[in-house]
């Protein structure tokens, strides 16, 4: 008994022990991946001045290619945020971002191939290829406008659809609401208007005749008069029949 307590506490405390050590793997992955981000975030902020720097700054070749090369990377990195923050609520932009995928290929090849020749001495060079270079970057960055254009019109038509449903329920609604507003008053309306209307039609009819006699004949001839009925009202009443099952009367006393 003894030795099975002592080995589910060692289980217990390996169990704990690797959540522990499970959960420190996951905050360290964590951490380094906001580093990693925070960092990358800032490489390519210092990046992007300089080259806003340089193409304000320098002129001739120097200032075309960091001029390409910033279009380059402004519009595909807003074209891959657009996919993104769409790709949430739209599931079939995930055949997009595959095409993005292979666009982003072509696009760091071509900054990496600009930042390269920021470098080399060779202006004369460099010129002659000027043209092709900005032809590759038109294409590129017209590919990737698209796409992103594309995405969120998707996005705002989505949006108006919704909206317009939305509207029109609401329209119901609000009519269902004031129907139920009106329901009451329409209710006591109609009962005063019944009302009104039998008290119209009982005073426009006035009281029933008392008797069937002849509209023409009086008033006395309809009823009789109460001489008439006096002398039954003071003759006695006549005596009960008497049933063979009833007892027999008994005299009243005379003393």
């Amino acid at each position: 008994m003894e030795a099975a307590l002592i080995i589910f506490a060692l289980m217990v405390l390996f169990t704990f022990l690797g959540l522990g050590v499970y959960a420190t793997v996951k905050v360290v992955q964590a951490t380094k991946r906001g580093v990693d981000r925070t960092i990358t975030q800032a490489r390519r902020t210092v990046e992007d001045t300089t080259l806003r720097a340089k193409s304000f700054g320098q002129v001739g070749v120097a200032g075309a290619l960091a001029q390409l090369r910033l279009d380059l990377r402004t519009s595909m990195r807003a074209t891959e945020q657009a996919l993104q923050d769409g790709v949430r609520a739209d599931a079939s932009l995930h055949e997009s971002i595959a095409l993005f995928e292979r666009l982003s290929a072509h696009g760091r090849e071509l900054d990496d191939e600009l930042k390269r020749l920021e470098q080399d001495p060779d202006r004369g060079r460099i010129a002659e290829r000027l043209p092709d270079l900005r032809e590759r970057t038109g294409k590129i960055k017209q590919a990737a406008d698209s796409l992103r254009w594309a995405a969120r019109d998707r996005a705002q038509r989505f949006a108006q659809d919704d909206l317009s449903t939305l509207s029109a329920q609401i329209e119901v609604e609000s009519d269902a609401l004031r129907d139920w507003q009106r329901e009451p008053v329409d209710d006591l309306a109609a009962a005063a208007a019944a009302w009104d209307a039998a008290q119209a039609n009982g005073a426009a009819s006035g009281p029933a005749p008392a008797s069937g006699n002849a509209p023409g004949q009086p008033a006395a001839a309809a009823s009789p008069a109460w001489g008439a009925d006096q002398p039954q009202a003071l003759n006695p009443a006549a005596p009960a029949p008497q049933y063979p099952w009833q007892k027999a009367r008994r005299p009243e006393s005379t003393t």
